[in-house]
């Protein structure tokens, strides 16, 4: 080599020291074929915190952590080096302080042009940061995957972006059935009902995620053992860094009892609305019906005492009947309207079913026709129920009209009896004691479940304009609940419909009581009867119909004027009082006068049965509308 070369290679070995001493991000050194350090540039001493000095002649094995060197990686690093032509690897180094850091290291054999093994270039870089970054990336996906399976109220698992379950959590396989290595691969529509595949429904949640970026809904699902629940859904798509969809991550919920909790709260709100609003028409009616007496004990009481004048004239006599009619339709009517407030005046009595229905089995073929046919059924052992002998007759009368016009081409009416058992008396939340069913059943046209959800409904009728009040039903549901017992109506459409009476049943005690007409009592000696009545006609009506009788009536419009009246006249021998008035009631009014005339007899003039306790409870009551026969009679009543 001349001169002139050698200089040349000096100037070059020079400036490659320069370069790789300026280096100060990585780790270049050499280490001779024993794997002892030849050289060290500024980076090696910023990593490794060494001055040359110190780590010249030193073996590289130094830098490997205790458990490394004691499983022989620095010389199975070089051997990698010379068999394979280099080595390169990733672990924990150490520094002069005995600090570690993670390293990527590079081995690369320095040989001569004779194939002779010279040492080794290595190169380490420290990758503490990344490593770390990685750890804790690591250790949050596990914590993450850990808290994922660990989570057993949802249904957490992700789908391929064709829709195949690619992972399954504990609360998935708890809430659905199937195990990981029996859901894994499948397709999720495979927990959608049959009539929701048959929709598309799977697919459409997909496609709805993946344009809105989210699905969110609640349907019915269906278990691994064919069971279904009602489930809350959450579907979001997985993206990548460049676009790619990746997949699905899908949350499902079992949400059936808080489901079926909402709609138990709805119902208990809906009977709670039906309840108020029920009342609230109870009482508006009995208001009406109210209102409706007064005005038509007026009109009858003056038709009474009409008749009674006009002489035997045949044209006023038709006119006064025809109007008593009219007023007779609307006595009927109130009855209703008493019958659905619940506050009819009942006589509860011992009744014997079959005999009641077999003493109305000849108004009841003449009222359905030729085309129904009337069948009755009872069972063995049937015993008495307690009611109203009247107003249960009225019942049956209109179920079975009722059950008619749902047969217009004809059919069968069947009237039955049964008594009922704990089963039914829990089902129909009912009070303690025995039960009778009384049932009357038409294979007619039936109703759907909108019209007999109404059917009970005051007002509500199916017959058309002018050919039913609606109040039938309701007048039924009104007298059998104030019994004590539970109106029930079933019904189908183009099947039939069944209407059950629930009655109380008579106690062994109740003996039942023959309906004997009584005859007219016989007419009382003249008397001084104080009325009282806010309302100036029935007033008016019942001060004429008593002067009719021979009676000297003396009158007031209030509670007040009547105490007044004692002390104006001291020979009353009978009170008449209205039970409805403002400030001072017909009871109270009678409680009052109790105190200074305690032998006075008393009577209750009522529209509807008002519940009366103590002294009050024991008074003879008037019901309104009243004929003078009625006032005839409940005088001589009083004045026993």
């Amino acid at each position: 080599m001349s001169d002139n070369q050698s200089r040349t290679h000096s100037v070059e070995e020079m400036r490659f020291r320069l370069l790789i001493d300026a280096v100060v991000d990585y780790t270049i050194y050499m280490i001779d074929p024993d794997g002892i350090i030849t050289s060290w540039n500024a980076g090696a001493k910023r990593f490794k915190g060494y001055e040359e000095a110190e780590i010249l002649g030193q073996h590289f094995s130094r830098f490997y952590t205790e458990e490394d060197r004691l499983a022989g990686l620095p010389q199975r690093a070089l051997d990698t080096a010379i068999g394979e032509g280099r080595f390169e690897g990733e672990g924990w180094r150490v520094r002069k302080d005995g600090t570690h850091f993670w390293s990527h290291v590079v081995i690369d054999p320095i040989i001569d042009p004779s194939g002779k093994l010279l040492g080794f270039a290595k190169i380490t870089r420290d990758l503490t940061d990344r490593k770390m970054a990685e750890e804790t990336l690591k250790q949050s996906e596990q914590q993450f995957r850990l808290l994922v399976q660990s989570v057993t109220d949802y249904a957490i698992y992700t789908l391929s972006p064709d829709g195949r379950v690619t992972n399954w959590n504990l609360g998935a396989q708890r809430i659905k059935g199937y195990r990981p290595e029996e859901i894994i691969g499948q397709h999720f529509s495979l927990f959608y009902t049959p009539e929701d595949r048959a929709a598309g429904e799977p697919q459409r949640a997909l496609e709805i995620a993946t344009r809105e970026k989210r699905f969110e809904n609640k349907a019915w699902r269906v278990r691994k053992d064919g069971t279904r629940f009602m489930a809350h859904v959450v579907v979001d798509p997985i993206w990548g860094e460049t676009g790619t969809l990746l997949g699905f991550a899908k949350i499902t919920r079992d949400i059936t009892e808080a489901t079926q909790a909402q709609q138990a709260l709805e119902q208990t709100r809906e009977a709670l609305f039906q309840a108020q609003k029920m009342q609230a028409i109870g009482q508006l009616s009995g208001g009406i019906a109210h209102d409706f007496n007064n005005l038509l004990t007026v009109i009858l009481g003056n038709l009474e005492i009409v008749r009674k004048r006009v002489g035997d004239d045949p044209k006023v006599t038709r006119l006064l009947d025809n109007a008593t009619q009219g007023a007779m339709r609307g006595v009927s009517l109130t009855q209703r309207m008493l019958a659905f407030a619940r506050r009819q005046e009942l006589k509860s009595e011992s009744v014997d079913l079959p005999g009641l229905v077999q003493g109305i089995t000849g108004l009841l073929r003449s009222s359905l026709g030729p085309s129904v046919t009337l069948e009755t059924r009872y069972a063995p052992g049937l015993v008495p129920v307690m009611a109203d002998l009247n107003q249960l007759e009225l019942a049956v009368l209109n179920l079975a009209t009722n059950a008619r016009d749902a047969m217009p081409k004809g059919g069968k009416i069947v009237i039955s009896a049964k008594t009922g058992d704990a089963h039914d008396q829990s089902t129909l939340h009912l009070a303690s004691g025995d039960y009778v069913c009384l049932s009357v059943s038409d294979s007619g046209e039936g109703m759907d479940a909108a019209t007999l959800a109404s059917a009970k409904d005051p007002f509500f009728t199916t017959k058309g304009i002018g050919k039913g009040t609606g109040l039938g039903l309701s007048m039924v549901h009104g007298f059998i609940e104030q019994l004590g017992g539970r109106f029930i109506l079933k019904s189908q459409k183009d099947v039939g419909t069944t209407a059950e009476l629930w009655i109380p049943a008579a106690t062994a005690a109740s003996v039942a009581k023959p309906v004997i007409e009584s005859a007219q009592p016989p007419p009382v000696e003249q008397l001084c009867v104080l009325v009282v009545d806010d309302d100036s006609l029935v007033l008016t009506s019942t001060v004429l119909l008593l002067e009719d009788l021979g009676h000297r009536v003396i009158s007031a419009t209030s509670g007040a004027q009547a105490l007044e009246q004692f002390d104006n006249e001291q020979h009353i021998d009978l009170l008449i009082t209205d039970m409805a008035m403002p400030k001072m009631n017909g009871a109270q009014l009678a409680q009052a006068i109790r105190f200074f005339k305690p032998g006075l007899p008393i009577i209750l003039a009522t529209g509807y049965a008002e519940r009366l306790e103590g002294f009050a409870a024991k008074l003879p009551r008037l019901s309104k509308p009243f004929t003078q026969l009625n006032l005839v009679e409940v005088i001589a009543l009083a004045m026993k």
